[in-house]
């Protein structure tokens, strides 16, 4: 999978454009989706300088993006004659600027590595929470009808 990620008030906390702190679990979630084989692509407005010190300061704690603000990393103007600012191969974003907010890293690896929206996370909770200890051992099998 192809993962678009911003870096100020998703990464760090938002204190462009100086390096705000690391948002808990950040650096830690994205490790692991490397290992797991997604594409990683740091998605920012930061530019010239700015930029190079936010690639390096993930560096620096072992995250290494597939690309930088583009879709591949040999990709420019000149070897794309449509070029754009806008990613049109990425299949999921993460980004501080979310409808709803930033879920918790731990709940967007969550998401990632199950396949689930939010919101199917959240009904899958509240039904294994009203499970009695014998139903979560032994779950219920799908009739082979309803395949």
């Amino acid at each position: 999978m192809t993962i678009a990620v911003d870096f100020d008030g998703t990464i760090v906390e938002h204190q462009y454009p100086k390096i705000g702190p690391e948002i808990p679990f950040a650096i830690d979630t994205l490790k692991m989706l490397i290992k797991d084989r997604h594409r990683l692509i740091l998605w920012t407005v930061r530019e010239g300088q700015l930029l190079d010190e936010a690639v390096q300061w993930c560096h620096e704690r072992g995250v290494d993006f597939y690309a930088v603000n583009r879709e591949y990393p040999e990709e420019t103007v000149h070897n794309n004659q449509h070029f754009s600012r806008k990613l049109s191969a990425v299949d999921v974003w993460i980004d501080d600027r979310n409808i709803g907010g930033l879920p918790d890293w731990g709940t967007i690896y969550r998401m990632i590595s199950r396949h689930k929206s939010w919101h199917d996370l959240m009904i899958e909770e509240v039904q294994s929470a009203t499970l009695t200890p014998y139903e979560k051992m032994h779950p219920k099998k799908k009739p082979w009808w309803k395949f």
